[in-house]
């Protein structure tokens, strides 16, 4: 009789390196999701950021803020990065002694070098909007309805990924 060897087959170590390989694959996926997705969420911050400064900005602005709205540049305010950045305007900060319009100017100067420097292909726009949420696609719409009685509401997005469509967040 002849003594039975014990060990592996040939078979069972692929089958072994097979499902090890699935795994690491796995892995690998589950961390570039997660990379992604911690990106996006920093992206989300520093937009609800961006627009409270903004926000607070126009509060620290009466003057020019309680403007009518067609003559308001808070709330006639709009810019796609993709078109580069405008010149600069006067400096308004320091011992500079800036009038409220040049003050308005300045903000926004800043809101779009931010905007230009911190988001991939990014896009804001100020304005009076009654209903910002589009319910038949689920998302918020980047027109605005005007609305006399509504609030100011500042809508900030980017583009994603490859060809992604834009996140558009609204800040009240």
């Amino acid at each position: 009789m002849r003594a039975r060897m014990h060990g592996f087959t040939l078979v069972e170590v692929l089958v072994a390196l097979f499902v090890l390989a699935v795994g690491v694959v796995g892995a690998g996926a589950t961390q570039l999701t997660a990379e992604r997705t911690r990106q996006q969420s920093a992206l989300i911050s520093e937009a609800a950021q961006l627009a409270a400064s903004l926000a607070a900005r126009m509060q620290v602005n009466p003057s020019v803020s309680r403007l009518p709205d067609a003559s308001n540049p808070y709330l006639t305010f709009s810019y796609d990065a993709a078109g580069g950045m405008p010149s600069a305007p006067a400096l308004c900060f320091g011992g500079t002694s800036c009038t409220p319009a040049q003050l308005a100017e300045f903000d926004l100067y800043e809101m779009r070098q931010a905007l230009h420097a911190q988001f991939p292909r990014g896009r804001i726009e100020v304005c009076r909007d009654g209903s910002p949420w589009d319910s038949a696609v689920r998302r918020y719409r980047w027109s605005c309805d005007g609305a006399a009685g509504a609030l100011p509401v500042v809508k900030l997005g980017w583009q994603g990924e490859g060809d992604a469509p834009a996140y558009v967040g609204v800040l009240q």
